[in-house]
């Protein structure tokens, strides 16, 4: 059987099983952080959620705002399957990725990979999407979620496929959709995505150093992404993250919302945003506002 080893296990997460239980359990705060953007709680939440999207910065970053997603799934279904749509940082694609069958291990254990419904998104796709296992090589943007579903939904299935941030995006997401209403499938599909990287390490300050710079960030140019986000907007996040970088991800954004269209859903629902600057402000006792990354997780 193919099987996918985990690559950031003790540097990104935890690499033991106790180590990373208690990890996952100490992300889940006993009231919900306060967010610089406003954006928190579970308020107004699908009964049935089909869709979400996490960040995929290590997780003393923003492995909180994940789990608030994962957790906010958890108390309205347990999905059979879910369907993992991610970017790859350090290759570029001609088409999609989908790792077709096997399984990915995790500190917690195997998540094997559903490769019936992997199959027929790839008989639908020809064209968007090829059987390419490479592609997810160190990659992080899926891995991250991983031991999270392991943890949580521990007899759940996965088909993790790296998407190209192209036009085609939408046009895949819609496949996805309709491959797990036309299956009748129990499955939610989680879109991974980072949003703005803001200061000199990122090469991307147009509104300057400090403070300043990061509140723009926050209130102007991460809300751009998370609106649309809210709205279905699926067309519009690939242009969207090309004009304002915010969003590292955009391909995996628009095909995530083109799914949870498909399936039905009207809108986004913001359980939790933060920025890296936020976190090492409130745990690390760091004020520094030279640079920071959004992080946005949401329900759909």
């Amino acid at each position: 059987m193919m099987v996918r080893e985990p690559g950031l296990a003790g540097s990104w997460y935890p690499a033991g099983r106790e180590a990373c239980v208690r990890a996952i359990e100490a992300l889940r705060p006993k009231q919900t952080p306060p967010s610089t953007g406003g954006r928190t709680g579970p308020e107004g939440l699908p009964e049935r959620p089909v869709a979400g999207i996490v960040p995929h910065a290590g997780w003393s970053f923003s492995g909180a705002t994940a789990l608030a997603v994962f957790d906010a799934i958890r108390s309205r279904r347990t999905p059979k399957t879910f369907v993992l749509l991610g970017f790859c940082h350090r290759r570029r694609l001609a088409r999609s990725a989908v790792f077709p069958e096997g399984g990915w291990d995790t500190p917690l254990g195997l998540v094997e990979v559903d490769a019936r419904l992997a199959g027929e998104v790839l008989a639908r796709a020809p064209d968007l999407a090829d059987e390419n296992p490479g592609a997810h090589v160190d990659e992080n943007s899926i891995e991250l979620q991983v031991p999270f579903i392991r943890h949580l939904f521990p007899e759940a299935r996965i088909v993790p496929i790296a998407v190209v941030p192209n036009e085609k995006a939408v046009m895949l997401g819609r496949i996805i959709g309709q491959v797990i209403a036309g299956l009748e499938a129990d499955a939610v599909c989680i879109g991974s995505t980072d949003l703005t990287h803001y200061g000199a390490p990122y090469g991307f300050a147009p509104k300057g150093f400090g403070a300043a710079g990061i509140r723009w960030m926050r209130d102007e140019n991460d809300k751009r992404m998370i609106d649309l986000m809210e709205r279905l907007d699926a067309e519009a996040a690939v242009p969207e993250a090309q004009a304002n970088s915010n969003a590292c991800g955009p391909g995996a954004v628009a095909a995530t919302l083109a799914a949870a269209r498909e399936l039905g859903a009207a809108r986004g629902h913001v359980v939790q945003y933060t920025t890296s600057y936020d976190v090492m402000r409130r745990e690390m006792g760091r004020e520094d506002a030279q640079a920071a990354v959004g992080y946005a997780g949401v329900v759909f």
